[in-house]
Formats: C-alpha cells, sequence, structure tokens
C-alpha cells in the first residue's frame, strides 16, 4: 500500500505539471482544464499555471517525504470540495447562460441553481472532472490511512 501510495502521489506531481503547461499556454483541453469551455482571460490561465506549482511541488514533495503527505492530502481533498461548490453556483450558471459575469453577480450568487435557471445545460463534464479528483482524494486518503507506517504522530 506505501509503494502505491507513493506512486500515486508522483503521478499527481506529473498531472499538475501537464495541467500547469495547459492552463499556460491556454490549451482548453477536459481533464487538464475542468471549465474547459468557459469564457476567460488569458491572464487568468497564467495565474492558475503558477497557482498549480505549488500543487507540483507539494506532491513531489510528499512523494519524497512521508511527512508532507498530510499537506497533500488536504489540498486535494479541498479541492474536490471546491470544484464541488463551483459546480452548484448560480455563477458558473450564469457563464454558462450569458458567457460573463461581474465580481459582484459572484459574490452574491454562492448558491444552488434552480433546474429551472438551467433549462438545456448539462454540468455534467464538470461533475465528472470534479468526480475524478475526487475520487483520486480519496484514493490517496484511504491509502495513507490503512498505510502500515501510518500513526496517528503523522
Amino acid at each position: 500500500m506505501e509503494k502505491a501510495l507513493r506512486y500515486l502521489l508522483l503521478a499527481g506531481a506529473i498531472y499538475f505539471v501537464a495541467m500547469s503547461l495547459a492552463h499556460f499556454f491556454s490549451w482548453k483541453l477536459p481533464v487538464l482544464f475542468v471549465y474547459w469551455d468557459t469564457p476567460y482571460f488569458a491572464y487568468q490561465d497564467k495565474i492558475i499555471s503558477f497557482a498549480v506549482l505549488t500543487y507540483v511541488a507539494l506532491f513531489y514533495t510528499a512523494f519524497r517525504h512521508r511527512v508532507a503527505i498530510p499537506g497533500a492530502l488536504f489540498a486535494i481533498t479541498a479541492t474536490a470540495v471546491g470544484l464541488a461548490f463551483v459546480n452548484v453556483s448560480a455563477a458558473l450558471g450564469m457563464t454558462l447562460h450569458e458567457g460573463a459575469f461581474s465580481s459582484t453577480d459572484w459574490e452574491m450568487s454562492w448558491r444552488a441553481v434552480s433546474p429551472e435557471a438551467e433549462a438545456g445545460l448539462s454540468r455534467g463534464p464538470y461533475w465528472a472532472q470534479t468526480a475524478m479528483i475526487a475520487a483520486y482524494a480519496i484514493t490517496l486518503n484511504v491509502l495513507y490511512f490503512l498505510s502500515p507506517n501510518f500513526s496517528s504522530a503523522d
């Protein structure tokens, strides 16, 4: 289990390198971009690409040093939860319907979107990618807590 956990952490670091490159070069590809078909500004992708590098460092460090694993587990679990909140937000619905939104729309719309407001639109692809990230997070957590090297002191 320990070896599987370590290699999954390394796989995560590699995945995040690919995600960082995709965002830097604006390669709007599903899996590397959760919201690949939404409007965006190119500078936002550059910022995301640099921020994703912190995931690369964290997951590679966790692969090399067991003491960093809890931080990586927290980060990927929080990411899955955060994506779920975005997926149910009215702000995403406004973006899909209107192609843009203001910061005040985003601040005021952290509530689930009614089915009537989403007529004809599917968030299925976003949920599928969120589910993949959540499954990865769950797998890492299970392997870590079932690891023979796990102790509450970790």
